[in-house]
C-alpha cells in the first residue's frame, strides 16, 4: 500500500526539471567627451581627440561591452558644462544592472556635480590640461539693474589672478556703450566698488576689462559686462511766457499732466515801465527770483521753454546769455514763437537769438494752411509716423492753422513746413545741447479738434523727449537690443543708409550683416546669436553694444583643469581620476568582476555584469507517467497478494 500511495502522490505532484535557454547581454559603458568652450584652450582639443579615439578603440575591442558615446558640444557647453545631465539622458533607458561604468574625458570644470544622481557605474575621469595652469579672471559680483539719471550707481568687481604676488594691483578699464570711461586700479583678489554715471534714460551696457596676466590660459574671461536702465527721477521745466495765450494753456496742460515733471512757470503780465492808476496796495510786493532762476540754479533745469516771449525789460541780457551758455553746455531750450518774434522786440535780438535755428524776416502769415512733414520730417523720430501725417503723395489729414511767423533757416533741420512751404518746425544741436523752434502759436487748434484737429500732444511730447535726449528719439544713432534669444539692431538717420552692419561677437570674430532700409529713416537687421555674451556693433562711425544673457556663463569663470569637483564622486563610485599626458595616452581599460578593485596604476576597470535574457524554457518530468502507473498497479498487486495469504 505504501508503494502505491507514494506513486500516487508523486503523480499528483508532477515534479519537473526546468532548463532555461539564455542569450548573453552586453554590459553598457558610457564614454563622455567634453567639448565645451573651456576644452578649446591650449592643447586640450588635441588631448581630447587622442584620448577619445583611443578610448573608443579599447572599448570596441572589449567583448561584451556596448559603448554609448555622450558628447557635450560647444553649443551645449557655451554657458556651463552639465556633464551628469547629459550622462543621465544617455543612460535613461539602461537597466542599472547592465551599466558597467563611465569614462569621462574632461578638464574637470563640471557645473552640475552637486546634482550627480542615478546609475552610471564606476566613474573614471581622464583629466585634460596641465598641472601648473594659471589664469586671470574678472568677476562682476554686483551690478544694479536701475539708476537715476544724473546720479551714480555702484558696481562691485573682483580680479582673480593665480600668478599675482600678494598686494598686486590691476588696472580695470570701464567702457559704457562701447565708449571708454576711465580706468581704475583694483587690488587683485579684493572686491572693488566702481562708480558709474547714469547719463541718459534707457538701457546702457557697461563693460569691465583687465589686461592680460603672465602666462594665463585665455583672455575670454578678462572682461565682463552688465546692463542697467537709466530712469529719470523728476524733470524740472521752466516755462517763460510773454503774455497769456491759448498756446500757453496747451503747454501747461501737457507739462502738468505728467506727474514726474516739476514745472516753474511765470508770465510777464505788467512790465516795469507800464504806467497806470493801479494802487500800490494791489500790486505784488514779492520780487520774482530772477537771479536765482537764471543764474544761481539755472543748471538744475532740464528744459527751458519760451512761449511767445518778447523783450519787456524784465530779463537782463546777462541772464539770457546764461541761457545760451546753459544750452551749449548740454541744456535744452525751446521757442514757441508768437507774432512778437517778427517785431523789434523779438527774442532774436537778445543773446538767445544766437542759438535759434531761424532768423525772423519780419513777416507774419495770417492765412489758413495745413502743416505737413518735410522729407527730413518723415525720417526723423520726432515727427515720423505722426497720426494722420500722410505720405509723400498723400496730404496730411490735419486741421488748419492760421498764423505763422516767417524765418530764414540757418543751421538745423526743418521737420515741418507750413504756409507756402516756409519752415514751421526746426531742430538744432548747439554744442552739447539742443534747441527746438516752433514758428506758430496756433498748435492749440489741434487740441481743440478744429477742422479735425491733429496730434498736438504727440508732437509736443516727442519734442520734449528729443530735447531731453531720449535714446529712442535720436535721429542719427545705432541701437541694438537683445530679447528672447535674438538681437535686433536698428540704424537711424535722416539721410539714406547704406553699407553692412559689423557685428563682433564674444569670441572676437566679426561678421557683416546687410541692413534692410525701411524707407522711413530706419534700417534694421535681426539675427539669432551663436552664444551668450557681449556683442559690439559698428556702422558709419556709430557703435552700440548688447548683452545676450550674461556676458559670459559659468563656463569661463574658471578654466583651470581641476580634479576637485569630480574626484569625490569618482572615488565614491569605485573609479578614479587619471591625468592625461601631452600625447593624450589613456590607461588600459579592462573588464573586472564587481567584487574586485575597479581602478589601479595604469588601468581602469569596467564591471563585467554578465547579464542575460531568457529566450526559452524547457520542462522535463522527473517521473514519467507510465512508470508511475506501473508503480501504483504493482503496489496494489503486491498488497493484494500479501493480504490474500
Amino acid at each position: 500500500r505504501s508503494v502505491a500511495l507514494a506513486a500516487l502522490w508523486m503523480a499528483l505532484a508532477n515534479p519537473t526539471l526546468e532548463t532555461e535557454t539564455r542569450k548573453p547581454l552586453d554590459s553598457i559603458a558610457a564614454l563622455v567627451v567634453d567639448r565645451s568652450r573651456s576644452q578649446e584652450i591650449g592643447e586640450r582639443p588635441a588631448q581630447t581627440d587622442a584620448a577619445a579615439a583611443e578610448a573608443a578603440r579599447q572599448l570596441e575591442a572589449l567583448p561584451g561591452i556596448e559603448t554609448r558615446l555622450v558628447v557635450i558640444d560647444r553649443d551645449d557647453g557655451a554657458r556651463s558644462t552639465r556633464l551628469f545631465g547629459a550622462l543621465a539622458r544617455a543612460l535613461s533607458d539602461a537597466p542599472p544592472e547592465r551599466i558597467a561604468g563611465t569614462v569621462a574625458i574632461t578638464d574637470g570644470q563640471v557645473h552640475d556635480a552637486a546634482e550627480a544622481a542615478g546609475a552610471f557605474g564606476p566613474l573614471h575621469v581622464l583629466l585634460t590640461g596641465g598641472t601648473d595652469e594659471r589664469d586671470r579672471r574678472l568677476v562682476v559680483e554686483r551690478a544694479p539693474n536701475y539708476g537715476v539719471v544724473g546720479d551714480d550707481i555702484t558696481a562691485v568687481v573682483r580680479v582673480e589672478d593665480d600668478a599675482a604676488p600678494p598686494g598686486a594691483v590691476a588696472e580695470v578699464e570701464i567702457r559704457i556703450d562701447g565708449e571708454r570711461l576711465r580706468s581704475a586700479a583694483v587690488a587683485i583678489g579684493e572686491p572693488a566698488a566702481l562708480a558709474l554715471p547714469v547719463e541718459r534714460a534707457g538701457p546702457t551696457a557697461v563693460e569691465f576689462s583687465v589686461a592680460a596676466g603672465a602666462g594665463e590660459l585665455t583672455l575670454a574671461n578678462n572682461s565682463a559686462a552688465a546692463a542697467f536702465n537709466g530712469v529719470r527721477d523728476r524733470l524740472r521745466v521752466m516755462l517763460v511766457s510773454g503774455e497769456p495765450n491759448q498756446s500757453l494753456r496747451a503747454w501747461r496742460n501737457l507739462l502738468k499732466s505728467d506727474p514726474s515733471v516739476d514745472l516753474v512757470h511765470f508770465t510777464i503780465l505788467r512790465p516795469p515801465n507800464k504806467q497806470d492808476m493801479t494802487p500800490v496796495r494791489e500790486l505784488s510786493l514779492i520780487p520774482f527770483p530772477t537771479n536765482e532762476l537764471f543764474d544761481a540754479r539755472l543748471e538744475e533745469f532740464d528744459l527751458i521753454v519760451f512761449d511767445s516771449y518778447h523783450r519787456r525789460g524784465i530779463l537782463p541780457a546777462a541772464y539770457l546769455a546764461n541761457v545760451v551758455e546753459y544750452v551749449v553746455n548740454g541744456g535744452a531750450a525751446m521757442d514757441a514763437a508768437g507774432p512778437a518774434f517778427a517785431s523789434p522786440l523779438s527774442i532774436a535780438g537778445t543773446p538767445v537769438g544766437s542759438i535759434l535755428p531761424g532768423r525772423p524776416t519780419g513777416r507774419v502769415f495770417r492765412e489758413g494752411f495745413v502743416p505737413r512733414l518735410t522729407a527730413e520730417g518723415r525720417r526723423h523720430p520726432v515727427t515720423r509716423g505722426l497720426p494722420g501725417s500722410g505720405g509723400e503723395a498723400a496730404p496730411p489729414n490735419w486741421g488748419r492753422w492760421f498764423r505763422q511767423i516767417d524765418v530764414e533757416p540757418g543751421s538745423g533741420t526743418t521737420l515741418m513746413a507750413g504756409y507756402e512751404d516756409r519752415p514751421l518746425l526746426l531742430l538744432d544741436r548747439i554744442g552739447d545741447g539742443r534747441v527746438a523752434q516752433l514758428l506758430s502759436d496756433h498748435s492749440w487748434l489741434w487740441t481743440r479738434g478744429y477742422a479735425g484737429g491733429g496730434p498736438q500732444s504727440d508732437l509736443m511730447r516727442r519734442l520734449v523727449h528729443w530735447l531731453m535726449k531720449e535714446p529712442d528719439l535720436e535721429e542719427d544713432a545705432l541701437v541694438a537690443a537683445a530679447a528672447d534669444g535674438r538681437i535686433a539692431a536698428t540704424r537711424r538717420s535722416i539721410r539714406p543708409i547704406a553699407g553692412d552692419l559689423a557685428v563682433t561677437g564674444p569670441d572676437g570674430e566679426t561678421a557683416f550683416y546687410p541692413l534692410a532700409d525701411t524707407g522711413d529713416g530706419r534700417a534694421t537687421v535681426e539675427f539669432a546669436p551663436d552664444e551668450p555674451g557681449l556683442y559690439r556693433f559698428a556702422h558709419d562711425g556709430h557703435t552700440a553694444v548688447a548683452v545676450v544673457g550674461a556676458a559670459r556663463g559659468r563656463e569661463l569663470d574658471d578654466v583651470r583643469a581641476t580634479a576637485a569637483l569630480l574626484a569625490p564622486i569618482a572615488g565614491a563610485s569605485g573609479g578614479g581620476v587619471h591625468r592625461l599626458g601631452g600625447d593624450g595616452r589613456i590607461p588600459d581599460i579592462r573588464r573586472v568582476r564587481e567584487d574586485r578593485a575597479l581602478s589601479g596604476r595604469g588601468w581602469i576597470g569596467l564591471i563585467d555584469r554578465r547579464g542575460f535574457d531568457a529566450i526559452g524554457l524547457e520542462r522535463t518530468p522527473l517521473a514519467p507517467a507510465w512508470a508511475l502507473l506501473l508503480a501504483v498497479l504493482g503496489g496494489l498487486l503486491l498488497a493484494w497478494r500479501a493480504e490474500g495469504r
